[in-house]
């Protein structure tokens, strides 16, 4: 079996840009996005999906925002966005799946975590990550039998396609985003380091610590070395900072018996839930791909 481990966050926002508005007709709350992931993860199951987790941010900040003070925190969030992480997870629940609805950790650990777990039950073929995030990257391993996925390209990631993509191996991502830095995240890496520098350097040397702190030593060549090097050792600590930032958090769920991920059919209040959200369309075609679970 494969089992798909979605980012609800990131399929959220992808949908409220999509998507036209739609405020629902209880109160006015906009719903639009919330509408799109949910007609997005039943197509997945009419693709022949069986085991499908989906994880939220059901907050922004997290434990890391106390690492950093300039992690995002969300006060730039569109509120018509923000409005409806709730409604998401409602829906997304109603309809049953299962949802990961993060607080102190973010959509991503619970991602990486499911992921690892999957991967270790013998049952599992795959585990599919899917979502275009960087950090993520970090998680892909051919031995264990997980792969990221990016569903609105269409592109699958094995080892040597994170490599292709970053010139550096899934284990050296949080590295690399440690000296590149993130600005989705709101970590800026080191000045002057750049993509093809970081990968460069960190494709020979795997980690930040096993850099040369002398740049006489460094075994290969970019341009701007000494300035690289003497960056570096300057601001040693918040490389390692970024990169604990960057460090997927493998503890953020339990994920226990993977069978609990198998989507068998929707939830007893899904009437109720689907129709407040203005979604109650969607009944039948979820009746009808439950009839065939079964």
């Amino acid at each position: 079996m494969d089992v798909h481990l979605i980012d609800g966050t990131y399929e959220l926002f992808r949908y409220h840009f999509a998507l036209p508005s739609h405020p629902r007709e209880a109160d006015g709350l906009e719903v639009g996005a919330v509408r799109g992931v949910l007609n997005s993860m039943l197509q997945l199951l009419e693709e022949g999906a069986t085991h499908v987790g989906i994880a939220t941010d059901h907050v922004i900040p997290s434990f890391r925002n106390a690492l950093y003070d300039d992690y995002k925190d969300g006060s730039d969030i569109d509120p018509e966005i923000e409005g409806q992480f709730q409604p998401l997870e409602d829906v997304l629940a109603a309809a049953g799946f299962t949802v990961w609805p993060m607080i102190e950790f973010e959509a991503d650990d619970a991602l990486g975590s499911a992921a690892i777990q999957a991967a270790a039950d013998p049952r599992v073929d795959t585990a599919i990550i899917c979502t275009p995030d960087k950090d993520l990257a970090q998680c892909v391993s051919d031995e264990a039998g997980i792969i990221q996925y990016d569903r609105r390209k269409r592109v699958r990631y094995d080892m040597a396609g994170v490599v292709e993509k970053f010139g550096v191996l899934p284990e050296s991502i949080p590295d690399y985003l440690g000296l590149v830095g993130d600005t989705a995240d709101g970590f800026p890496g080191l000045k002057g380091w750049g993509a093809k520098s970081a990968s460069v350097i960190l494709h020979e040397y795997t980690h930040i610590e096993h850099i040369p702190a002398d740049v006489n030593d460094w075994a290969v060549k970019v341009r701007g070395a000494a300035k690289l090097s003497a960056t570096l050792q300057d601001n040693l600590e918040d490389a390692v900072l970024f990169r604990t930032i960057a460090t997927i958090a493998n503890e953020a769920v339990e994920l226990g018996d993977v069978e609990t991920l198998r989507w068998t059919g929707p939830a007893g209040n899904a009437e109720e839930v689907l129709t407040l959200n203005d979604a109650a369309g969607q009944l039948d075609r979820i009746n009808k791909l439950a009839a065939t679970r079964k």
